[in-house]
């Protein structure tokens, strides 16, 4: 049987995504080949490729002025590429820090121009929270303004798209394709794909027409937007199989009713899993309500010394990565798209047999 898999990434992928691309693996379409042998420039990958970024669109409803780039490096390359994307007229950026990743992105940032640091973590009755934007010192000349929604290590997220009059750029990894979104507050939106898109080994990165010619002259022509762009995403050899695979996850997405459907499932999952936490008395999460994230889902127990017992129970009930990030500690159940209710009903029952017994 398939456990039930509560890793942040790379993360749980549906199981009819991996039941189709067993079928195909080593005979895609009758071809006689498998996709990771085929040339990224064959007709059959290419028209692959445009379904891909067709189904996306539609999954977002992303548009026309906004191309749609499948690039590889992670998220964290972003973190580079974006400044020399965006820097090139204008060498000021404002960046919100709220966490681990958004802090990461803004000290690479800062090897290219001047950066404006927000800091806007806080805390409201103990418990960490995202300070209100008009506590925030933006720039009025900033070339854009960079946050990460949800920063999926803290299990905190952004309760609203921030209201700045620069471009707006954000890390959607951990988020994307979980719930509704306005593409068009966006300047450049990226995410990894290991959460919510597909297999590791790509990343997405959605940037509006009038922010390609915004470069700095020395930028690597492999991080260029204005060059993928134009080269289809292709300026070499891409992520094929990372590339195909999030294709079949974008149609299983379609599948189900699209984003707005599997919201709802996830505001299911993630209300449950809270408000099990809150009434125990014996979990808690260190996120404030109105910043709690519906993807990443910290917890504590009362006893650190019980945590190694509660991972090799869990997983002797087929609850698989449970463990915090090593850097936070305590547990986190990441609850992407492709993990069911099922999958947080059998946690749920698992955490009340748990506090039982040890509470």
């Amino acid at each position: 049987m398939r456990a039930y898999n509560f890793c942040a990434g790379p993360a749980a992928l549906p199981t009819a995504v991996l039941e189709k691309a067993q079928q195909e693996l080593a005979n895609w379409q009758g071809k006689g080949l498998s996709i990771m042998e085929m040339s990224h420039r064959s007709a059959d990958f290419v028209a692959v490729a445009e379904k891909a970024e067709a189904d996306l669109r539609t999954l977002l409803a992303i548009p026309d002025n906004y191309n749609v780039l499948f690039l590889q490096g992670g998220a964290s390359l972003q973190f580079s590429a974006i400044p020399l994307n965006l820097l090139g007229k204008n060498q000021k950026a404002d960046y919100i820090h709220t966490g681990i990743w958004s802090e990461k992105a803004l000290k690479e940032a800062k090897r290219y121009g001047e950066i404006n640091v927000i800091d806007a973590a806080t805390t409201v009755d103990g418990k960490m929270a995202i300070a209100d934007q008009a506590t925030w010192n933006l720039s009025n000349d900033a070339a854009y303004v960079h946050y990460a929604d949800n920063e999926t290590i803290g299990g905190i997220q952004f309760a609203e798209i921030p209201d700045v009059d620069a471009p707006l750029v954000c890390d959607f990894s951990s988020s994307i394709l979980s719930a509704p979104l306005d593409v068009s507050k966006f300047g450049v939106i990226y995410a990894g794909a290991q959460k919510n898109i597909g297999p590791a080994g790509l990343t997405i990165v959605i940037v509006r027409d009038d922010l390609l010619d915004q470069s700095k002259s020395d930028i690597p022509s492999i991080l260029k937007y204005a060059d993928q762009a134009k080269n289809g995403s292709m300026v070499n050899t891409p992520a094929t199989y990372s590339w195909y695979l999030s294709g079949l996850v974008f149609e299983w997405l379609l599948a189900q009713g699209g984003v707005d459907a599997m919201h709802q499932i996830n505001l299911q999952k993630a209300e449950l899993l809270y408000g099990y936490i809150d009434q125990s008395g014996f979990y808690q999460n260190p996120i404030a309500k109105a910043n709690r994230s519906i993807m990443n889902v910290p917890f504590t127990l009362p006893d650190e010394k019980l945590e190694k017992t509660f991972l090799a129970e869990a997983e002797q009930r087929h609850l698989l990565n449970l463990a915090g990030h090593r850097s936070v500690g305590g547990m986190r159940a990441s609850i992407y798209n492709a993990v069911p209710l099922a999958g947080v009903e059998a946690l749920v029952a698992f955490m009340q047999d748990f506090a039982q017994q040890y509470g």
